[in-house]
């Protein structure tokens, strides 16, 4: 599988954020924050109560919460983060931090092939990043679990699709994706799928909610 080319560079355009839509942004990301870290310090403070001897239930929490901070801290910096547009990055460090994302609860499980193809000759530049926010808009699909595969569509098409019980696209979301919703009725919620269609639209892709079933949602990341 080649390295994104350089010259994906040409097809960016600017594509600025509100500093209402940067506040969201930064409230969805500590709000996703805050029930694994208060864990660790509530753990922190039952070791202190309980001393060395009775506290193995406190350093399993502190140790669960802490690899949930810290699978959420990785994703959130691929998907919005610098160094998720890096050339370096492949399908596999998506596939890595997505399993260690998902598997803190154990609701959810991905099957695909991070080697195999993914709808392109060459992985434009920022594809990985896309990817992740994606696979997180995917996940949120889940309320009740099941399974979030990749797989290659058309030319230039990468599907994401999420199987399981009841998949759930919260209200708005299909507005957010295509940035036609008023900035005034985002919320956490909404601004995370606002925010990748954002970033998607600057390095060159688009994603739609291509079908959305009882048992299934499919996501289309599609390369202009």
């Amino acid at each position: 599988m080649s390295l994104p080319s350089r010259n994906d560079t040409e097809k960016m355009e600017s594509s600025p954020l509100d500093i209402e839509i940067l506040e969201l942004l930064a409230s969805r990301i500590c709000h996703d924050l805050i029930s694994p870290v208060g864990a660790v310090h509530n753990g922190v403070e039952f070791l202190e109560e309980m001393g060395i001897e009775g506290g193995q239930e406190a350093v399993g929490l502190i140790a669960h919460s802490a690899q949930m901070a810290a699978a959420r801290l990785q994703a959130f910096r691929m998907a919005y983060g610098a160094g998720g547009r890096d050339p370096n990055i492949k399908p596999e460090d998506v596939h890595k931090i997505f399993d260690d994302l998902i598997s803190t609860d154990g609701k959810i499980t991905q099957d695909w092939d991070p080697h195999g193809p993914m709808g392109h000759d060459e992985i434009p530049l920022g594809f990985c990043k896309i990817l992740m926010g994606t696979m997180m808009l995917a996940q949120e699909c889940l309320p009740k679990g099941g399974m979030i595969s990749v797989s290659p569509g058309e030319k230039s098409q990468t599907i994401i699709t999420a199987t399981g019980q009841d998949t759930l696209v919260r209200e708005q979301v299909d507005e957010a994706l295509s940035r036609t919703i008023a900035v005034k009725n985002l919320d956490p919620r909404l601004v995370h799928p606002y925010a990748i269609s954002v970033l998607a639209h600057h390095y060159g892709f688009e994603i739609n909610i291509s079908e959305h079933k009882s048992e299934r949602t499919v996501f289309t990341l599609t390369y202009q």
